[in-house]
């Protein structure tokens, strides 16, 4: 018998036909436009000097957690990190997870009933997708940041119902309505769940995310800050009301049966934090980074947001794959994101811009990229 059965054979041959094969590559050496460290704590080691200064003597499982949190993985230490993070952005309490992926896992197919619906946005990240698949509720889809449809697919709605967004969208980096969503929410009794994923560490006085910006905690159900972007760092957590936290405790199966987070992650989330209020210069720079580049790239016929994550559209897979090798070529680290990550016909180059990018690095992608489209 063969190692590997021949249907996954097969389905690898398809995909690499149909220019879909993914594989993985390692440090590029090439100018940084692609990965999601928008405020440099990694790239520039300024995370690493501070766990450098740390006293680890005295963290408890520093190596590793030797289980999951509901045996002998939890630790008075984690209980404290989950509250300075609840208080850090205005809500009651919060469970940390090992993974964006995780959260939102364990979150979206814990929450809801069979009785109850899932409306996400139709641009909403495939975790969340997933873990409303896992749950017994009936889930769709509304139209991208239209409110209008939303509130017709509400009307189609039964039981609790919970509504779904990303405060900042992780392909095209724009923005949801959230004060208008909220709004319709409060309407509705429906309750508002915001990933914030690309907004962590971004946006707000001290990198708060948007929903704190905006004043809307009291307006949110859950919310989702990962600690693997702007952060620097791996994890995510839930924040929502103290009840919210002990049914995640009792009912998320990605929590329930874990291994947690060993203690050297903790310290860095701990550190991370402990940077964020301190990161208003690279905050500053960072916005700096994005408008230069929404200004000479809407120039070009290009329109922008105002967010760290930019997009350009090339459609056809074999075309936007080819761009970004030519790209490449030139120096900058840029990758495509081909359907069916992204609906067919809106391939595209996805750019980040970070606090320690130059104008002339920002210039110079630009006019790389103008080049070749």
């Amino acid at each position: 018998m063969p190692l590997t059965p021949k249907s996954l054979t097969d389905k690898l041959e398809k995909r690499k036909e149909a220019g879909l094969y993914r594989s993985l590559s390692r440090e590029s050496g090439l100018i940084d436009f692609v990965s999601n460290d928008y405020l440099g704590f990694v790239t520039t080691g300024k995370l690493q000097s501070w766990l450098d200064k740390q006293d680890i003597s005295q963290m408890p499982h520093f190596t590793g957690s030797t289980g999951s949190r509901l045996l002998s993985g939890n630790t008075e230490y984690a209980e404290a990190l989950e509250s300075k993070i609840a208080d850090f952005h205005g809500a009651g309490a919060g469970l940390i997870f090992n993974s964006g992926y995780d959260a939102n896992i364990g979150l979206f197919s814990s929450i809801a009933s069979k009785d109850d619906t899932i409306i996400y946005d139709e641009l909403i990240h495939a975790s969340i997708k997933d873990g409303a698949r896992l749950s017994l509720a009936k889930h769709f889809t509304f139209r991208h940041n239209d409110a209008e449809h939303l509130q017709k697919k509400i009307k189609a709605a039964t039981g609790n119902v919970f509504i779904v967004v990303e405060s900042v969208y992780s392909m095209d980096g724009d923005f949801a309505p959230l004060e208008e969503i909220a709004e319709i929410c409060e309407e509705q009794g429906a309750y508002l769940i915001v990933d914030e994923a690309h907004a962590t560490g971004v946006f707000g006085k001290n990198g708060e995310g948007i929903v704190s910006d905006l004043k809307l905690q009291m307006s949110v159900f859950a919310r989702i800050h990962t600690f693997g972007k702007a952060l620097g760092c791996h994890g995510a957590i839930v924040l929502g009301s103290k009840e919210l936290r002990d049914y995640l405790i009792n009912f998320a199966r990605s929590f329930i049966y874990t291994t947690a987070l060993p203690g050297h992650s903790l310290l860095a989330i701990y550190d991370s934090y402990k940077l964020l209020p301190e990161a208003k210069k690279e905050r500053l720079t960072l916005v700096n980074n994005i408008n230069h580049y929404v200004q000479i790239s809407t120039k070009k016929g290009n329109p922008s947001f105002p967010s760290p994550i930019q997009t350009v559209i090339i459609p056809g897979n074999e075309n936007a794959r080819k761009t970004a090798q030519n790209i490449r070529e030139k120096g900058f680290d840029v990758r495509p994101v081909l359907s069916p990550t992204v609906p067919a016909g809106k391939e595209r180059l996805r750019i980040c811009l970070h606090s320690f990018n130059t104008d002339e690095e920002i210039d110079g992608l630009i006019n790389s990229i103008s080049k070749f489209i």
